[in-house]
């Protein structure tokens, strides 16, 4: 099928060099893994080699040149971060490692001074691990209680499970994923907020899945907190983002004590940096982080609001394309504006992995497995699925080339 796009794919195609990589010798490389890492556009590449060929340096510290143009580079990533998500500062940005990190951080440095014994952390079944793992460890050292909201078959939040837990006036904190990276499902997340808010009840949102693909205003959405990953949004790996309401962040104490996130140092006592600063000590993974407002520029001359209209043509392509192909199950929400662009599905009995496997012979690249969320595995009653996973650069006609090997691999294994 011809591609007719909110995008201009076979423009945005050019600029990512590992599109034009061959597999097992001649295949042309189909990557449908984007819900795990992007890939990456020259200028997001040329900006990190920039950086070491020109005006390597560390930041923050020094006055002579190549120290000044990266704190520039640097602190603008920073920027263009804030008016991204349209933070009301960038002093409400912290560098992480991760998403992962952004979300532990908020844990050790506001969690472990808020939340107590008896205390409630609501989450949901579609979580990764990333907000699973750390909610457990703190109920574990406070003898807090972590309740999950419920989903049903086709990845929806219960409602009626949620105001019941707000109802019992035990619960301090709310986090939950924007967007499932298994179902796709988007949570109607500002009503999720208000409820909370109307309670007194703070909210984090991991926001990995959703602000790579979609317009994300924190100030609309309300919420207090909201991690994320460069990786994920064109950008390199190494580099998270914590956004935390400028009056949230001002009480919160430092996650890691060392060398940038001090002012004063004495024998007795340390007097702690301005924000954001006060939260990344250390030398930062600076390179990167200029690689990544490289990506944010990438992302914005293209346009959130076109990005997510893509996507929704290439899912609702992609799954009345899997729906045709005998055998397939498809997880998540059959509607394809609830849902992102991420289609995790098994078809027969074909092991996940030997899909996977199978697909990777012609060059097309899927994920299989539990995807960090072994939670919402149980729930479904599956120990894997096949995950299928789009972005700006990607098809129709690769989903054709998808479509076409899954219908191989169905003839090999008597589907």
């Amino acid at each position: 099928m011809m591609q007719k796009s909110a995008l201009n794919v076979s423009k945005i195609r050019e600029d990512f060099p590992i599109l034009r990589r061959k597999i097992n010798g001649n295949k042309a490389l189909i990557y449908l893994d984007n819900a795990a890492t992007t890939q990456k556009p020259h200028s997001v590449i040329n900006a990190i080699s920039d950086y070491y060929m020109n005006y390597n340096s560390n930041i923050h510290r020094a006055v002579h040149q190549l120290a000044e143009e990266a704190t520039v580079a640097y602190e603008m990533t920073r920027e263009k971060i804030a008016k991204f998500i349209n933070a009301r500062s960038p002093n409400e940005i912290i560098f992480t490692r991760n998403a992962t990190e952004a979300i532990n951080l908020v844990s050790y440095s506001w969690a472990r001074r808020n939340i107590g014994k008896g205390d409630v952390i609501v989450i949901t079944e579609i979580e990764h691990h990333s907000n699973i793992v750390p909610w457990q460890i703190l109920g574990d050292e406070k003898a807090a209680k972590l309740e999950y909201l419920r989903v049903d078959d086709r990845g929806y939040l219960s409602f009626q499970d949620y105001e019941r837990y707000l109802q019992s006036n035990k619960v301090k904190l709310v986090s939950v994923s924007q967007m499932s990276n298994v179902l796709g499902t988007i949570i109607p997340i500002e009503q999720m907020i208000k409820m909370a808010h109307d309670k007194g009840i703070q909210v984090l949102i991991d926001g990995a899945q959703s602000v790579p693909h979609m317009p994300v205003n924190v100030q609309k959405m309300d919420c207090d907190f909201m991690a994320f990953s460069a990786h994920k949004m064109l950008g390199p790996t190494g580099v998270g983002v914590l956004y935390v309401k400028e009056e949230i962040l001002e009480k919160m104490s430092p996650f890691i004590g060392g060398g940038d996130m001090i002012k004063e140092v004495h024998k007795d006592r340390t007097v702690y940096n301005d924000l954001p600063y006060k939260f990344e000590a250390g030398t930062p993974n600076i390179a990167d982080v200029i690689g990544f407002g490289a990506a944010i520029d990438y992302l914005q001359a293209i346009g959130m609001n076109a990005v997510r209209e893509h996507e929704i043509e290439m899912t609702k392509y992609a799954i009345k394309s899997l729906e045709r192909v005998k055998g397939v199950t498809i997880y998540g929400p059959s509607n394809e504006n609830h849902r992102g662009a991420v289609i995790s599905f098994n078809i027969g009995d074909i092991h996940p992995h030997d899909l996977a496997t199978l697909m990777n012979d012609q060059g097309i690249a899927i994920r299989s497995g539990h995807h960090c969320a072994q939670v919402l595995m149980d729930r479904l009653d599956l120990s894997a699925t096949s995950r299928a996973s789009f972005y700006i650069y990607n098809t129709k006609q690769e989903i054709d080339m998808f479509i076409d090997a899954l219908e191989r691999a169905r003839k090999v294994f008597r589907i």
